[in-house]
């Protein structure tokens, strides 16, 4: 099931994301979050963003929200998108339907385009933002380190 995200939900996603910070490069965060700082992240995104999960049999599986591209105010009809999946369920189609979800809540918003922003390489998450129309349109070489390594990250977009 895929429903808005509920403050109650925040221990889950915290601990969600937080194996993504310890053992992956999708996020160059290296410090785990609290989820204090969690559940303010997601109380500041859900205020303007879409924010969805996707619960099953009352454990959240996955989420993918919409936030801030930058924080200049031109920018205020891009946004930035995301979405995260529990090591336990990948490749079951949670991601696909998620960002199905978010896309048609973001169409017909006052947002005009979203970013997708893939530390590469990552063949699953190319594939998944390609699936819904995204274009590459940047890619900048070796602008993240984490893990003792140098990562590009490219920048995929879709007109709303």
């Amino acid at each position: 099931m895929i429903r808005s995200v509920q403050i109650k939900d925040v221990p889950q996603l915290a601990d969600l994301y937080n194996f993504y910070v310890q053992t992956s490069s999708v996020t160059f965060e290296e410090d785990l979050v609290s989820i204090p700082e969690f559940e303010q992240r997601v109380n500041e995104i859900s205020a303007k963003y879409p924010y969805l999960v996707y619960e099953e049999n009352g454990r959240i599986v996955g989420y993918a929200y919409a936030g801030a591209f930058r924080t200049r105010v031109a920018y205020r009809f891009a946004c930035e998108t995301s979405v995260y999946i529990h090591k336990d369920h990948f490749r079951k189609g949670i991601a696909y339907q998620l960002y199905d979800a978010l896309l048609k809540a973001l169409i017909g918003s006052e947002f005009k385009t979203a970013i997708g922003g893939i530390t590469l390489p990552n063949e699953s998450s190319v594939s998944l933002h390609e699936k819904f129309g995204f274009q590459k349109v940047a890619e900048f070489k070796s602008v993240g380190y984490k893990f003792n390594q140098w990562y590009d990250v490219g920048f995929w977009q879709k007109l709303l």
